[in-house]
């Protein structure tokens, strides 16, 4: 058993790691959670067995902590996905305007006018007063988030899809936008 346990927790612990980084949507955060807490059962198996108590009391915390993700994910946050995704969904079928969500946002693919992938959208700016989105901060380049350029595009500049957003500028004029410094975004989005 205790053999078992060695292996499960190690592997458990990665793989739930990587799923929770992931972010890819609650189901996948809240199985995350889900193969965490079989790792932190392993864990505490571990220490039962070969007698650390330091061990067992910081991975029966973790287990606690883990079902409260578990529920967190896979109950909270996926109801309002689910209730999100619906509006969403029943919005394309009737006459009323085509909704999509505003944490679709992030993640949304941004094409330029050919149609071709530029990037993606990792945040919306809306302005208090009047309610309207400001600009987008584009990000594009790089691999997994290393060594990508982020950059502030005017709303007036972008058509919102349901599925994607569209430049309303050619490729040139979205890279003559000016790179944005890490964490000082500006107040509001200058034109190419």
């Amino acid at each position: 058993m205790e053999e078992i346990a060695g292996w499960v927790a190690p592997v458990a612990t990665m793989i739930a790691a990587m799923m929770t980084a992931a972010n890819l949507g609650a189901r996948l955060t809240g199985w995350g959670f889900v193969v965490f807490t079989a790792g932190s059962i392993a864990w505490t198996t571990v220490g039962f067995t070969s007698g650390q108590t330091n061990l067992v009391a910081s991975n029966a915390f973790l287990t606690l902590v883990n079902l409260v993700g578990i529920w967190r994910w896979l109950g909270k946050q996926a109801v309002y996905e689910d209730g999100a995704k619906a509006a969403q969904e029943e919005s394309r079928n009737s006459s009323s305007s085509t909704l999509f969500t505003a944490t679709g946002i992030n993640g949304m693919s941004v094409v330029d006018e050919a149609g071709k992938q530029i990037g993606h959208a990792v945040e919306a700016l809306i302005e208090c007063a009047t309610s309207a989105v400001s600009y987008v901060v584009v990000a594009s380049g790089g691999v997994a988030g290393v060594d990508e350029q982020l950059r502030a595009v005017p709303r007036r500049q972008l058509d919102f899809n349901c599925d994607q957003m569209s430049l309303r500028i050619d490729r040139d004029a979205f890279e003559a936008l000016p790179v944005l410094a890490a964490g000082h975004w500006p107040a509001q989005a200058r034109s190419s």
